[in-house]
């Protein structure tokens, strides 16, 4: 199924603010469907002066008239005249008696988007509003407070005064719905409607009065701890409570979070009160909570591990410098390379949020440490990377970094082997595989075969067995400037490494 911004895109005289503005007010369609217990959806014209269905959204306390989507088709022919209507007139209309969908009574109430800005007004689309009537029965004060509310953001939609594009947009997760919590507010800001569920989360930060006939902001300034030191946001809360401003907050009191919405309300961009949404996040903000927590430990292990390997590193080179033996000097010197190779990722993961680290990073580094193992030997390489690694797990970042190391090393000092060279890594990445080439222009393998040293076996038991690919030397014959040389050949599956 296409997307919303595919869907927008396709019709040509949309602007850039135009799709920018029904994305919001898309955005916004859920609480428009739950206020108003009916089926959103939202149309913008075709070329052909048809109309096609961008957005829909049910219901979450009711049913929906329409259990298939429909985003996609076109205006069904028994309400394109509101449709057209609407968009043409730039107003509000009702359909003059119920109709029949699929054997339900429905009344459909055709709503035009009009986006306004400093030039003027325009519409842009057209909501439909579809409410099933054989779900209608005596309806509860909540269920007439929230009609009141829905009609009040459709008069707003179709007067350019909703939504409010200098609105923050806040977080999606935990942000409040009408069925978490919905205050009304009148102009004064003195609340005249608070849902049981609303009341609820207020009664759990300590307020035990009764909401309505309160003024919201009041009730804010008696249930905010005076002894702690407030936020900007916090402090200027109970102002933003009087309902003039739209605004997302967090109000903390008695342990508990509650996310605030506020809306205000407002007939031909005169105010006329304001909504205030409410959910209480105090779970979900513990959550959140734990996780920075669980963070920063795994960052700061990350940290001293790396501390811990570079001491290693350090030590060992010390080691070499004061030893005598070259044998033995040449050992410790690969020792701490293959040391300081494992630092660099837990160095890379100690800076992030996840356990992934941009491998890209992580192998620059790595070609530094080659460069002393190439000014160690009097050999002059030149090296280059191309393609990308990209975002690798701990879990294949760190044995592919000491496998390169070895590769990378192995050919500046048994390839080049004291002259000038030159060393190449390309990286192929698709969904399926990761495939790397180290190529150099060096003397090639001697009598054609892989050695069996230390580092042929780390590699090989590394690509191999901890990452179960495959690695394969040959002989290059190309007739480029690597000819002659040697090219090892890592191929690493990703199937444990997606998403």
């Amino acid at each position: 199924m296409s997307t919303l911004s595919d869907l927008l895109e396709a019709q040509k005289q949309l602007s850039e603010k135009d799709i920018e503005w029904i994305h919001r007010v898309h955005g916004d369609g859920q609480l428009l469907a739950d206020l108003a217990s009916a089926d959103i959806v939202i149309w913008a014209q075709t070329p052909d002066d048809s109309y096609r269905a961008v957005g829909h959204i049910r219901p979450s306390g009711a049913a929906t008239l329409f259990y298939r989507d429909i985003v996609g088709e076109r205006v069904r022919p028994q309400w394109q005249s509101q449709v057209r209507e609407a968009f043409r007139e730039g107003e509000i209309v009702d359909s003059s008696s119920p109709e029949w969908f699929e054997e339900t009574p429905t009344r459909v109430k055709a709503v035009p988007i009009v986006r306004r800005d400093e030039t003027g007004t325009a519409v842009i689309g057209v909501i439909t509003r579809h409410t099933n009537l054989s779900e209608v029965r005596a309806p509860s004060r909540q269920q007439v407070t929230f009609d009141e509310c829905a009609n009040a953001l459709f008069g707003m939609i179709a007067t350019g005064d909703y939504p409010d594009m200098t609105a923050p947009m806040g977080p999606r997760r935990g942000a409040p719905r009408a069925a978490d919590g919905m205050i009304k507010l009148d102009v004064d800001g003195v609340v005249t409607f608070a849902s049981p569920n609303g009341l609820s989360a207020f009664n759990r930060m300590g307020f035990v009065e009764e909401l309505e006939g309160e003024t919201l902001s009041d009730v804010a300034r008696q249930i905010m701890p005076p002894e702690r030191d407030a936020s900007a946001d916090e402090a200027s809360l109970p102002v933003l409570l009087a309902g003039r401003t739209p605004w997302r907050s967090d109000l903390e009191a008695r342990g508990v979070t509650v996310a605030l919405r506020i809306i205000p309300l407002r007939d031909h961009g005169e105010r006329i009160g304001a909504l205030v949404l409410c959910r209480d996040v105090s779970d979900l903000r513990n959550q959140e909570q734990e996780l920075l927590t669980k963070d920063a430990t795994i960052r700061e292990i990350h940290h001293r591990v790396k501390n811990n390997l570079q001491t290693v590193a350090s030590l060992l080179r010390i080691q070499a410098r004061r030893t005598s033996s070259e044998e033995a000097r040449e050992s410790l010197l690969q020792a701490m390379q293959r040391v300081a190779a494992i630092a660099v990722v837990h160095d890379t993961l100690s800076e992030g949020l996840s356990q992934k680290a941009d491998f890209d990073e992580v192998f620059s580094r790595v070609l530094r440490l080659v460069a002393e193992v190439a000014a160690a030997q009097n050999t002059v390489a030149h090296t280059r990377k191309r393609g990308t690694f990209g975002t690798l797990s701990s879990e294949y970042a760190n044995p592919l970094a000491l496998a390169l190391t070895e590769v990378v090393t192995n050919a500046v000092e048994h390839g080049l082997a004291g002259r000038e060279g030159q060393v190449e890594i390309v990286a192929d990445r698709d969904e399926e595989e990761l495939r790397v080439r180290v190529r150099d222009s060096g003397s090639g393998l001697p009598e054609g075969k892989v050695g069996r040293g230390l580092g042929t076996q780390i590699v090989r038991t590394l690509v191999e067995g901890e990452l179960s690919g495959s690695i394969e030397w040959r002989t290059i014959a190309d007739g480029t400037e690597f000819d002659g040389g040697t090219e090892v050949a890592i191929d690493i599956p990703l199937r444990w490494a997606r998403g």
